[in-house]
């Protein structure tokens, strides 16, 4: 495999840990750590979203609301390769340490915040250290744990997902309601501690030096370009007209960033992202598949509740509950997978079922109308959550196993990366859809006139009350307004999907690393992997 010359991380003690295979006992202890670190890298959105009215209705502020979700995810993203690569060059268990305590002091700063503007200043520095804990976890996951064994584990990540989905807004709403909005940051720092202390106790990994000088200038260029990227779609069709200056703009400093980092990691003596690796064909593949698998997954999340509750009256008190059927779908067929992989060593199938599967869940979700029941939804949510299960865990298998052990951090943070920003533009352009295909439905049923007397108000602003007190022909108008939005948003979502398809059918077999011949066969593979 191609890679660029650098001075490189050099294992101090390299045979005595880094050859020798991990009893399941020791696995077992570190993931511990490793689940409640996961498990905090994605609840904390999730019981902060249900706190914000409260938090609003405290601090005041309201027109910096968005800043609140903004400044954490810009931070996130943009430090996501950087804690990679620092993993990779200076060693994974001290800056997977470090982002754990970044995180938890965010978190308690956080809760002691008097303004909004403190809370927006401290949240960014929960999402920098939130930038690594995910990194880290599946970074110190593929140093501990061989491709072909990593099955084994594979099922707890999922049900972490599934857990944090479903139980975010449930504890948000009751820390909310029985304590105060303080807590959702607070209950952070019990977690993070055992995190802590799990990590510091059972991980035992080789420790790492470098020689080489950190990439600062391919750094400030790839940071510049993520949040350039992050903004436009945040604030396109939101803030700023997609059209408008701010956003072209942004769009114009992200092109020049993105063309600049490419320009200096061809010359830097230790990359922040060697390109090189992307010479190699299923990594690159991969990059591709976890981006729409983010851009599905992310923009499902965000309608699917949306339709739940407005067109078919679901409560949205539980509003995580709404979306168990399609993280049970998740859930089922990662584990089946995660057993099939470690059993046979074979995964290149998974994926191409997989985009299949989510394609054609897509394509049932957009046939729901006004008159769809909530156990034919549930199925088709099954459907495209069975999808994404054959693929949420293999994306990242096959992206680490297209790389060497000394760059398994960068392969790690490049798969996080390409999923979240897949994810950012996934709800950007769903967004754009439905309320477009909204507005031009209201105006179909209502006329003009109608909807400039406030008909025709986003639903996603309205609470259940208000949109029940509208007149009976206005909110049959919202439902079949909201109907046919999310059958645009599905429907272009399987057209993306495709792309997906074609990615898979072009994966190659390459065998897993193990140990023993599956090793030796592996890495003898890589080279042949390669463009």
């Amino acid at each position: 495999m191609s890679q660029s010359k650098t001075a490189g991380p050099v294992p101090e003690d390299k045979t005595a840990e880094e050859e020798q295979p991990r009893s399941p006992r020791e696995i077992r202890l570190v993931m511990v750590g490793l689940v409640v670190t996961m498990l905090l890298a994605m609840l904390d959105n999730l019981i902060v979203g249900t706190a914000m009215p409260t938090i609003v209705h405290d601090l005041g502020g309201a027109e910096h609301l968005s800043w609140v979700v903004t400044a954490y995810t810009l931070a996130t993203a943009a430090s996501t390769p950087i804690w990679g690569k620092l993993g990779d060059m200076y060693g994974r268990k001290g800056t997977f340490l470090t982002s754990i305590v970044i995180f938890l002091v965010g978190s308690a700063l956080s809760g002691l915040s008097q303004t909004m503007n403190e809370l927006i200043g401290f949240r960014a520095v929960q999402g920098l250290g939130a930038g690594g804990l995910m990194v880290g976890v599946m970074s110190i996951m593929g140093a501990l744990v061989p491709p072909r064994d990593r099955g084994k584990y594979q099922g707890m990540f999922a049900a972490v997902m599934a857990l944090a989905t479903i139980g975010g807004p449930l504890a948000g709403g009751f820390i909310t309601d029985h304590l105060s909005w303080h807590w959702t940051f607070y209950i952070n720092l019990p977690l993070g501690v055992i995190a802590l202390a799990v990590v510091v106790v059972t991980l035992k990994l080789p420790k790492v030096r470098s020689n080489a000088k950190i990439d600062y200038l391919g750094a400030i260029l790839l940071t510049t370009g993520i949040t350039s990227l992050v903004l436009i779609t945040t604030w396109g069709g939101q803030q700023y007209a997609w059209g408008s200056k701010e956003i072209l703009g942004l769009a114009a400093l992200a092109a020049a960033s993105l063309i600049g980092f490419c320009y200096v990691e061809r010359r830097a003596q230790e990359p922040m992202l060697p390109l090189g690796l992307f010479q190699n064909l299923n990594f690159t593949l991969v990059s591709i598949i976890g981006f729409i698998v983010g851009f599905v997954m992310f923009g499902s999340t965000v309608f699917l509740p949306l339709y739940q509750q407005t067109v078919q009256g679901a409560s949205a008190t539980n509003s995580g509950l709404l979306l168990m059927p399609m993280m049970f779908g998740m859930l089922i067929i990662s584990l089946v997978v995660g057993q099939a992989v470690t059993k046979t060593g074979k995964y290149r199938i998974f994926p191409i079922i997989g985009t299949l599967v989510m394609t054609g869940g897509l394509i049932l979700l957009s046939t729901m109308g006004t008159e769809t029941s909530r156990f034919t939804s549930a199925c088709w949510m099954v459907v495209l959550g069975a999808g994404m299960g054959f693929l949420m865990q293999i994306t990242m298998l096959v992206a680490q196993n297209s790389v060497e052990l000394k760059d398994m951090g960068v392969a790690s943070s490049t798969a996080t990366l390409f999923r979240t920003i897949g994810g950012s533009f996934g709800v950007a352009l769903f967004g754009a859809l439905f309320n477009n295909r909204v507005t031009d439905t209201m105006k179909e049923r209502l006329g003009e006139q109608a909807v400039a007397g406030g008909g025709a108000q986003d639903p996603s602003q309205m609470s259940m009350d208000d949109l029940r007190k509208l007149p009976e022909a206005v909110q049959d108008a919202y439902h079949h307004a909201v109907s046919n939005g999310m059958h645009t948003v599905f429907l272009w979502g399987a057209g993306v999907a495709v792309i997906a398809i074609a990615a898979a059918v072009f994966l190659r077999e390459v065998p897993l690393r193990g140990t023993g011949k599956d090793e030796k066969q592996a890495e003898a593979s890589l080279e042949a992997a390669a463009v």
